[in-house]
Parts: structure tokens; sequence; C-alpha cells
């Protein structure tokens, strides 16, 4: 069977597609099967999309989502299911965390919670053979009108699973996308990524936290050497400096056989000066930090984090002794955060003075802890399902702080990126480039 797997775009082309279908494709192709591509931009109509499909004559649609993209894989897959009777099956963040919702809409046969390989491998056997599945006997696989199902064991060890294909990822310029692990040990309430490791240990599986090994994780990297031009190496994991011994000898053997350019994402807890050093050695050029909130109550009560404003300060200036670029990613208007705190926020970014930085007001993302508390709390607006999600608005009305305070903060964090930006143009056209960084953020 084919498996045609759609990304489907909200803003513009994403640098790069979801990693799922990449490892997807992977596996069923090294099962016998066939699984092609389609990015589906915004502005493709429903009719060209079905022809661009017709022409693939895939026997099943895949589509992994994130919340951001359920909206308007909501409303495309409905269209399609109107000239075309293709099967589809979703999966990713959101279907994981919403299936009921999700299950409910047209156009959707199948989801896929949690891990989807070998799951997604049965399914495909099962279509071809005509063996119904809404017995719930494909572990993973939920049918539309069919049972819940149970989960499968997670795939160990994660070397078993073959490199992902990178035809599925859109990859330009010689920069590639890495995943060396999967499961995230953090208990953050605004994220989704340990929400799998919950899902899975209430269930009768084996622990979702799982790592490659220095050798699988080096052996794909040889092999895209050899392919073409691989210049620079970007780690998704969530927290990529969680195993210090790991790290260690990555650094080593990294350096040895690669010392490619790379950047990865951390946690000042998991990092010190000399990790730091060993990371700058190898070739690591930018780290990714997640700071969210200048307010050690907010972090520590509300996101439970619980790195001090010291600690961030520490490794912010180590980071830049090693010469290592470090960006930090902040989160506004978080429920239970006051307007002052919010303030405080903004002084933490003066004093770390990073190279770089994002910044973001929270959304609620369905399987968070604090999406729980909102809904308990009543924070979430009655139509939030239908509502785009974003992080330029909040969507939540929360006691003590107005979405319209929310919005001024955002707008204070809008003029310092245009500052910055001014400030690394080096005397060009002030007043374009800050009206380019706020058109940005206008589009979040």
């Amino acid at each position: 069977m084919k498996v045609l797997f759609l990304e489907l775009d909200t803003d513009g082309s994403w640098a790069v597609a979801a990693l799922g279908p990449a490892f997807l494709a992977a596996y069923l192709r090294k099962h016998g099967h066939e699984a092609s591509f389609l990015r589906v931009p915004v502005d493709r109509g429903v009719a060209d999309i079905a022809e661009d499909i017709r022409r693939e004559e895939p026997g099943l649609i895949g589509v992994s989502l994130t919340t951001r993209q359920w909206l308007r894989a909501r409303d495309l897959l409905a269209d399609l299911r109107r000239i075309s009777n293709i099967p589809v099956i979703v999966g990713g963040l959101h279907p994981t965390f919403s299936p009921e919702d999700v299950l409910a809409h047209d156009g959707i046969d199948y989801l896929c919670m949690g891990e989807g390989e070998a799951a997604l491998l049965e399914l495909v056997e099962a279509l071809e053979a005509g063996v119904a599945v809404d017995d719930g006997h494909v572990r993973n696989i939920w049918a539309k009108g069919g049972v819940r199902p149970k989960l499968r064991d997670p795939i160990e060890p994660l070397d078993s699973v073959p490199f992902m294909a990178r035809d599925m990822l859109d990859e330009r310029w010689g920069v590639r996308h890495f995943s060396t692990q999967r499961g995230c040990p953090f208990p953050c309430t605004y994220c989704a990524a340990r929400m799998y490791d919950r899902l899975y240990a209430t269930s009768d599986t084996t622990s979702y936290g799982r790592r490659r090994s220095h050798a699988n994780v080096l052996a794909e990297l040889a092999e895209l050497r050899a392919q073409g031009p691989l210049n620079y190496i970007i780690f998704l994991d969530d927290t990529f400096t969680i195993n210090h011994p790991w790290v260690r000898e990555f650094c080593k053997v990294y350096q040895r056989d690669f010392k490619i350019p790379f950047s990865l994402h951390a946690r000042v807890e998991t990092v010190n000066e000399t990790m730091l050093h060993e990371l700058a050695a190898a070739g690591c050029y930018h780290i990714v930090y997640g700071v969210e909130s200048g307010s050690e109550r907010v972090r520590r009560e509300i996101m439970k984090r619980w790195a001090t404003n010291q600690r961030f300060r520490d490794v912010f200036r180590w980071t830049k002794e090693a010469g290592i670029m470090p960006t930090a990613n902040y989160i506004i208007g978080t429920p239970g955060e006051t307007r002052a705190e919010m303030a405080e926020t903004i002084a933490l970014h003066h004093e770390l003075q990073p190279a770089d930085f994002g910044f973001f007001v929270f959304y609620p993302y369905p399987g968070t802890d604090l999406f729980l508390t909102c809904r308990e709390k009543g924070y979430l607006p009655d139509d939030y399902l239908t509502r785009p999600a974003n992080h330029r608005q909040s969507i939540l009305n929360l006691p003590g702080v107005t979405q319209a305070d929310i919005a001024a903060v955002y707008d204070q964090w809008t003029e310092i990126r245009a500052a910055a930006a001014v400030r690394r143009s080096g005397g060009a056209d002030t007043e374009a480039v800050a009206n380019d960084v706020r058109m940005a953020a206008m589009r979040g």
C-alpha cells in the first residue's frame, strides 16, 4: 500500500516538515510499502489539493497535526471527503491528546495515539487484508466509531527504527534536523512533551523515555554526509543535555569525526561550565534555553520549574564565554502570572542579554496540566475549540489580568525585538527594519 503524508502549512511554508512522517515513511518502506510527501500551501485550493492527491494514487492519507494545524486540517479533510473516499489517519500531538473531538469530525477515519511506526504498519496490513480494526485490536489505532485501543510498548531500542526518510522533511541548504531521543522527564505544566511519558505511564507499557546510541546517531550523520552537503545540524530533542555521560561521549566522537556546526535545546539545570566548553569544542554554535518567566514564583509554583534567576544568569554567561550563542524563549500571560511578574521577565531578559530571543503569548495546549487548570477554573472561552491556536493573543479570561494587559506586554516585547534588530542592522534603514519586526510579530 502507498501512504501519502500531507504537511499542512498554516501561515507560510515552514523550513522543515514534521519529523513524525519521516520516521513513519522509513518504517513503512522497510516493510515493503510505499510512502510519499505532499506539502499543502495555505493558498492551495481544495480542488487542486484533491488533484495533487489523485496523481499520487495513495491507499491511505496520513496527517501529523499540532494544535496550530488542527483547524485547517479539520476543514480541509472534511472538504476532501466530499470528493474523495481515500481513508485518512491523523496522528501527532493534537490527535493524541484530543482524540474524541478529532474523531468526531468528517473526513477522519483513524487516529493514532502516541508512537506510530509499528501501529501504522499494522493498520496498513489490516486494510490491505480487508480486516476491520474498530474492535481496538490494533494498539494505538482508534477507528471512528470503534473502541479506544490500548497502547503498545514503545519501540525498544530506538536504534531499531530506520533513519528518517529525508524526502519527507523538505530540508534545504545542507541543514539537517535530528532527533536522538524520545520522551522528556521534566514536569513543565505548559508543555505537551511530558504528557507522552504520562500517557504511557498509565498503561501497561514500558517507559517512553529512550535514547539512540552514539554509533546509531553518527552512522546517520555519516550517511547524510556521503549523500550531499552537510552544513549544519539542528538537534530537535526537547533537552539534548539530559544525560551527561551520553553528551560528553557524543562531544568526543562528534568532534573527532564531524565537527560540523550544530544547535540544540537545553535547560539551565542540565548544563555546567565544563559541559558548555565541551559542546563548543565539538562544534556547538547555538543553544536555545527556555527561560519562560523572570519570576521565580511563576516558574516554581505555576510552571514546575525550579531553576533560580541566578542560575540563568550564570548559564547565559558561561554559554557566551564558551563561544556559543544563547537564545532565550519567554512566555507571556501564563495563568496566575501578574502584570508585575511579566515585567520581571523583561527585566531578566535585559540582564541575560541573549544573542536572540522568542516571546510567545501562553496558549493552553490540550494534554498539558495548565490546559486542565484553565478548563477547571473556567478560563477557557466557550468556543475555544474553534479558535486558532496562536501565540500573539491570549484567548483566556483570567482573573486580575486582562487580554489587553497581555497584548500590551506583547507589544513591549515587539519593540524590544525591533530595537535589537535595528542595533544589528549596522546603519541600515532603521525604520524599515523596525517595521519588518513589527509585521512579523503581528503574524506570530
